[in-house]
């Protein structure tokens, strides 16, 4: 696959090494030709210099047969603009922007481009090294608000209904593994030993959540 990148950042050094490294064809473009530098002697893709949403330069980039585009340069608002020139003018089918800011990120998710949002994406990662196994989320929205992460039960909740764990813990239960296959509970569904359990919850009521997973039950009366 041929893949354009903006940005000869670190990120974008990276993305376009790692690239080569799984033999796919890449352009790299940056404003700044000394930002080619971190490629190194071993890098053999196209190094163009120019802004990444210059219909032009990206035609040069090989931006018509490309089949996935990237903007990872330092500025929110180049990134979306190439994101969007890529997508909506010459067609490619992956497409994605990093973006600083995450409520921004949130607007273009909505505008159907696919977007990191730099500041939550990391955050998660570093609770994810941080935290106990089950207490990072998964996944999150681009705006950091929800969060979706493998909850871990106290061992008395088998048994018992996804609604009584719902209402418990106040988050939604988003799917459970079971036996290796994704399972879409409803409110009935009752919890089996080994079920690993997803869900999801507003990003500042995680912690609570947790905590009420790993107390038993209340016994119903």
């Amino acid at each position: 696959m041929h893949v354009v990148i903006m940005g000869c950042g670190r990120v974008g050094t990276s993305l376009a090494k790692a690239l080569e490294r799984l033999d796919h064809q890449v352009a790299v473009i940056d404003k700044d030709p000394q930002a080619f530098r971190r490629l190194g002697s071993d890098f053999h893709g196209q190094q163009l210099v120019g802004n990444g949403f210059d219909r032009q330069v990206l035609v040069q980039a090989g931006i018509e047969r490309a089949g996935a585009f990237a903007a990872v340069s330092s500025g929110d608002n180049s990134n979306i603009i190439s994101a969007r020139v890529a997508r909506e003018t010459f067609g490619v089918q992956h497409v994605v922007a990093r973006i600083y800011d995450h409520k921004r990120a949130a607007v273009y998710e909505r505008l159907g481009i696919p977007t990191v949002a730099t500041v939550p994406w990391t955050t998660d990662r570093f609770l994810r090294m941080l935290l106990p196994d089950g207490t990072a989320s998964a996944w999150r929205d681009p705006s950091g608000t929800v969060a979706v992460l493998q909850l871990p039960l106290h061992e008395d909740w088998v048994g018992r209904s996804i609604s009584e764990l719902q209402e418990a813990t106040g988050c939604r239960v988003a799917f459970i593994m079971r036996f290796g296959t994704g399972v879409l509970p409803d409110a009935n569904t009752v919890v089996q030993a080994d079920d690993v359990v997803y869900v999801a919850a507003l990003s500042g009521t995680v912690t609570d959540v947790t905590t009420a997973a790993l107390q038993p039950p209340e016994e119903s009366h």
